[in-house]
C-alpha cells in the first residue's frame, strides 16, 4: 500500500495590546487539536504578541509567509481571520498568494477551509466582497472630488507661502552678507534644505 504524504502545517496566533489578559496558548491549543485530528505534521508555531492587527509588519507572520514561499509548508491554520488579515484587501491578497503557492489555508472559528471545495468557494466570495468594497471607496472619492470642484474648492496640498516664512527677512539679509545656507541653518536651528527652499523663493542664489 502506497504511503500518503503527511501535510506540513504552520500554526499562527496573535494577541494585541488591546487583547488584555489573552494568552495565545488559547488559540494554539485549538489549532493543535485540529492538526492532530487531521493527522497533519505541525511544521512550526508562529506567535505575534502585543502586535496590532493593523501593523504592516508582524515578525512572526512575515517569517511564516517566507516558509510558504519557500514551499516548506503545505498549509496554514489560524484561529480567526482577524488574527491573520490586516484588512479585507490584505486578507484576499494573502490568500491569493497562498493559493498560487499551493499552500492551503484554514480559519477554525470562521469555518474557512481551503482544502475543501466549499472553502475555496468562500474564498472567492470574500474576494468579490473586497473588490466591491474597493469600488465603493473609489466611487465615494470621485463623488467627493466632484462636489469639491463644484463649490470652487482647491484640491491638493495647500501651497506653502515661503516668502512669508518667519525667518524670511533674516535669511535674505544673511545671504546678502555672504553666509551659506548651511551656516544660516545652523544659526537659525533649522534644516539646510528648509532654509534653502525659503532662500530660492526669495530669489537668493548660490549654495
Amino acid at each position: 500500500m502506497q504511503n500518503t504524504k503527511q501535510l506540513r502545517i504552520a500554526l499562527y496566533a496573535r494577541v494585541s495590546t488591546r487583547d488584555k489578559g489573552q494568552d495565545p496558548e488559547l488559540q494554539l491549543s485549538e489549532l493543535r487539536e485540529f492538526a492532530t485530528a487531521r493527522a497533519w505534521q505541525i511544521a512550526g508555531e508562529f506567535v505575534d504578541v502585543g502586535v496590532s492587527g493593523s501593523k504592516d509588519s508582524r515578525p512572526q507572520l512575515d517569517a511564516m509567509m517566507r516558509l510558504a514561499k519557500a514551499r516548506k509548508i503545505d498549509a496554514i491554520a489560524v484561529w480567526k481571520l482577524d488574527r491573520f488579515g490586516r484588512s479585507l484587501r490584505h486578507l484576499v491578497d494573502a490568500l491569493a498568494e497562498l493559493e498560487a503557492l499551493g499552500v492551503s489555508f484554514v480559519s477554525l472559528r470562521d469555518n474557512l477551509d481551503m482544502t475543501t471545495p466549499a472553502g475555496r468557494l468562500m474564498f472567492h466570495v470574500i474576494g468579490a466582497m473586497a473588490e466591491f468594497e474597493r469600488s465603493l471607496i473609489q466611487e465615494r472619492v470621485r463623488a467627493g472630488l466632484v462636489r469639491a470642484r463644484s463649490k470652487g474648492q482647491t484640491l491638493g496640498r495647500p501651497k506653502v507661502k515661503r516668502e512669508r516664512d518667519r525667518d524670511a527677512k533674516r535669511i535674505r539679509k544673511m545671504r546678502e552678507e555672504g553666509q551659506s545656507y548651511r551656516e544660516i541653518a545652523e544659526e537659525l536651528g533649522r534644516s539646510t534644505m528648509d532654509v534653502y527652499r525659503v532662500g530660492i523663493t526669495l530669489g537668493c542664489t548660490g549654495a
